[in-house]
């Protein structure tokens, strides 16, 4: 088995991309494949090279290693040979109407009722006609002649298959500039490389078709195909439009970790609990079968959750160095099990180490000059809360909500968070005593 990744480096990849790309990484290392990473940088106006970086960068914060790396850009000739191919075998042939010909023969076709695709026109033209195009300054660009039947295929995901290549124009392979497009290049290095399966999105449906069929002109062997079904939000509706504001590196500033995603992503549409697991793990599991027709939901509240139980379970060690200066290993196991991001350890931190200005809390003055005068001295404890808060119920007569909300919100500054008993050793008599005057004030 080989597989393969092929990008395009006009943007960051975002959880659409991830998650092909994990697909066809999880579906190599299960069988023991190769996974190739290819970059499809044949559009030079849009490529740039810092989005090839990045996209090395993202795959790599996913856990995802290939064996192997590419560029389309280094490749024409290959692209070049294959094409001289399909001419001589006459499956390849030139095009000279502009857009406003080709707009025009459209309409036409719709006004008689045909459906509005190409009509090969320029396969009745002569040599003396290309000639005389060529000679007042026409170049062509060349479209594929498809078969006239219907392709049909096995997918790995969907099941059976079939595109009526004859309800299709014939693709376009080579520009006027000639330079190659997708449909072309993918298959010569599909071929080339011997790809056994490519796994990506449902809207390659119809293209799937049309490759096939390029691939039997071209003397291949069969690739197996598989297709995701589109990602949708969590109302339902389209996500490819939000797709660009759901980048790999927008999820990891927001805090999201990779194996949070990775593990989303690797049951997203399979009906299977999304828990967290590592890729070995995942791959274990990774089966086509798995996933339904229907489209998936990405729903942005599972993934937090998911990254919740990531963190819940992460040991100090493990983040040492993502904590801030001074974090002690009292301080992250007080806070974990708190957490839905790493995003929000610095607020935590501010809370035993900074300052946070209590919000004015209108008729608790008296209560908090009692908890100001029942508050034990130093040193203190792991028993402290304990002890303060006994004390504090025998002069106040409070217990419950009563008693601790206005405390939580005077020495933390939220109404809800990590346990006091393990917040206020952290945050020393001093820090707390200050806090509870200005709540008093």
């Amino acid at each position: 088995m080989k597989v393969r990744f092929a990008p395009s480096p006009t943007g960051y990849l975002h959880v659409g991309n991830a998650r092909i790309a994990l697909a066809n990484a999880l579906l190599a290392k299960r069988h023991g494949g190769e996974f190739l990473l290819r970059l499809d940088d044949t559009d030079l106006a849009r490529s740039k090279p810092e989005f090839g970086d990045a996209i090395e960068q993202d795959l790599r914060w996913m856990g995802i290693a290939w064996d192997a790396m590419m560029r389309q850009s280094d490749r024409t000739a290959l692209y070049r040979a294959a094409a001289d191919r399909l001419i001589a075998a006459g499956r390849l042939y030139p095009c000279f109407e502009s857009e406003d010909e080709l707009n025009a023969k459209r309409e036409q076709r719709r006004r008689v009722g045909k459906p509005p695709i190409y009509d090969r026109g320029m396969l009745k033209m002569t040599a003396a006609q290309r000639a005389q195009a060529e000679a007042n300054g026409k170049v062509p660009y060349w479209r594929f002649k498809m078969s006239d039947h219907s392709v049909e295929w096995t997918d790995l995901i969907l099941g059976r298959r079939s595109v009526k290549l004859t309800a299709m124009s014939d693709p376009v392979l080579i520009r006027a500039d000639g330079t190659f497009l997708y449909t072309f290049t993918s298959v010569v290095d599909d071929l080339d490389t011997g790809i056994t399966h490519v796994l990506r999105g449902e809207d390659h449906v119809s293209n799937t078709g049309v490759q096939l069929d390029l691939i039997e002109a071209l003397g291949g062997s069969t690739i197996m195909f598989g297709h995701l079904p589109l990602l949708t939000d969590e109302e339902g509706g389209k996500l490819s439009k939000r797709l660009e504001s759901i980048s790999l590196r927008g999820l990891a500033r927001d805090g999201i970790e990779p194996v949070a995603l990775t593990s989303y992503l690797a049951r997203l549409g399979t009906g299977a609990e999304a828990v967290p697991a590592d890729i070995a793990a995942l791959a274990s599991e990774f089966d086509t079968g798995r996933f339904g027709h229907a489209p998936a939901r990405f729903d942005g509240a599972q993934l937090r959750a998911v990254n919740a139980k990531v963190l819940h379970g992460l040991e100090f060690e493990q983040v040492r160095e993502r904590l801030p200066a001074g974090a002690t290993a009292s301080f992250w196991n007080a806070i974990r099990g708190n957490l839905d991001m790493m995003s929000e350890v610095r607020g935590w931190w501010d809370v035993v180490s900074g300052d946070v200005a209590p919000p004015g809390i209108e008729g608790e003055a008296d209560f908090f000059k009692a908890a100001l005068e029942t508050l034990p001295p130093e040193p203190w404890a792991s028993d402290v809360w304990t002890s303060w808060i006994d004390a504090l119920k025998q002069i106040t007569g409070r217990k419950g909500k009563a008693l601790f909300a206005p405390l939580r919100l005077a020495l933390t500054g939220e109404d809800h968070g990590p346990e006091l008993a393990a917040l206020l050793p952290l945050m020393g008599r001093a820090r707390t005593a200050e806090r509870l005057e200005q709540a008093a004030a």
